[in-house]
């Protein structure tokens, strides 16, 4: 797969992080969002065809910024990778986390999926932590209406304390709502009072003895509370972005290193190993979500019915058998089904070959430039596209149904744990999957 040290470690990121302003005024927005929530329909539509698209040094991650204009200020949005949470796993969530915690952005846009509100809100809860000035976009509203899913926004900004729109970003004239409510939350009309993200006693007591810590040797450029937890939760990767960013490593400094012991103590005192931190803490955020997303959000009989599957779809019984069945089902069918149009495929290339060969020879060409155009560069290609084209044509639109149909991220999720012993994540299964297809 051409994984390598270089292609794969810390190298991969850099906080050299690059934003091409208009003019000085502009204030610098990022967008962030879960994977398939519009995030990028809400970014092309803001910003038109005053966009680029590159990546960042370092990285073959693509983002795109964008220019805009509101009644009072002009934009820059930043589109940062899809990502469902700052603790990151991948790539992706690296750079979406350190542009958010080092970009400098003056606010953020977290767009949410109204069909499955809570699982976007354990993404907003976090950004909300980090920066508080975030604006929360509830998007495909209309399809929310369809599934008879109903969301009270007013109620949900009050839950939250920030502001939030309603979206479908399809209907361009929905999006000035963003750029109404971002003048008045960059021109300091609205003043957000973002809702704490709040955890287990154990957990709080061990960041209340750190954060004081963290905010006397970096100041509160970022949430102390925020660094404080992921300084406690070994975070190398973000020490490292730190000292990029403020000069120093915090795992270097004596008072703060003393103290993170003393709460990693306190949390092996109540059971909290090293090893579960990390889960609990997803567990709290989760719990802090599904509170929002209760009081906010209600669902006329699809509830149950997502539950279950889930149940089913992600259980230790049933997870793994119906994963490898659908898996193998789609490799056989690839298979077996690209065996009938790749031989008519053939047969066609290779009868024009012929005709074309027959062509040369009539035009009394040389025989080396028969070989070298027919026999070598044109039969290879026939060949190739014979081979590769009816397996892609089958095997990608069954793994794209896979995806519409919320499946993949159910299987990411159960082989998360075991590629994480290999130092990967669950994410790259599927990449897997469309090497072994391709080989």
């Amino acid at each position: 797969m051409g994984l390598t040290a270089k292609s794969t470690g810390s190298g991969v990121l850099s906080s050299d992080i690059h934003v091409e302003k208009g003019n000085p005024d502009d204030r610098v927005i990022v967008i962030a969002g879960n994977p398939n929530v519009g995030k990028s329909t809400v970014f092309n539509g803001l910003t038109g065809l005053h966009q680029h698209t590159g990546n960042w040094p370092g990285k073959t991650v693509s983002i795109a910024q964008g220019a805009c204009k509101g009644r009072e200020f002009s934009y820059v949005l930043v589109d940062v990778p899809g990502t469902y949470s700052l603790l990151a796993h991948s790539v992706e969530e690296e750079v979406a986390r350190n542009f958010i915690c080092f970009g400098k952005p003056d606010a953020a846009v977290v767009v949410c999926d109204a069909t499955c509100l809570e699982r976007s809100l354990n993404l907003a809860l976090q950004v909300m932590e980090i920066c508080p000035k975030t604006l929360i976009c509830v998007n495909l509203l209309d399809e929310a209406k369809r599934k008879n899913i109903h969301i009270d926004l007013g109620k949900l900004e009050k839950c939250l304390g920030v502001p939030v729109v309603g979206t479908s970003a399809h209907k361009k004239s929905s999006l000035k709502k963003i750029t109404d409510k971002l003048d008045e939350l960059c021109g300091g009309k609205i003043i957000p009072e973002p809702r704490q993200l709040r955890y287990i006693k154990p957990i709080e007591q061990a960041v209340s003895i750190v954060e004081p810590i963290m905010k006397k040797h970096l100041g509160n450029v970022i949430s102390a509370r925020w660094l404080a937890l992921r300084i406690i939760d070994n975070d190398s990767l973000l020490a490292e972005e730190i000292e990029r960013f403020f000069g120093k490593n915090p795992n270097d400094i004596s008072e703060v290193s003393e103290t993170v012991e003393s709460a990693k103590s306190l949390l092996a005192e109540n059971g909290i190993t090293s090893d579960c931190l990390k889960d609990r803490i997803v567990s709290c955020i989760l719990l802090n979500a599904e509170e929002v997303c209760d009081e906010c959000a209600c669902c006329e009989g699809c509830r149950m019915a997502f539950s279950r599957a889930d149940k089913i779809l992600t259980s230790r019984a049933f997870g793994y058998p119906i994963m490898l069945l659908m898996l193998l089902m789609i490799f056989w069918i690839t298979i077996v089904g690209a065996n009938y149009p790749s031989e008519l495929l053939s047969t066609a290339l290779f009868w024009l070959g012929d005709r074309l060969s027959e062509l040369i020879t009539y035009l009394k060409a040389p025989e080396w430039l028969n070989g070298l155009l027919i026999d070598g560069a044109y039969r290879v290609l026939a060949w190739v596209v014979a081979v590769m084209l009816p397996p892609m044509a089958i095997f990608f639109p069954m793994f794209t149904l896979l995806e519409d149909l919320g499946y993949l991220p159910r299987v990411a999720y159960n082989l998360d744990k075991p590629f994480c012993k290999c130092k990967a994540c669950g994410k790259q299964s599927l990449t897997m999957c469309i090497d072994t297809i391709s080989l």
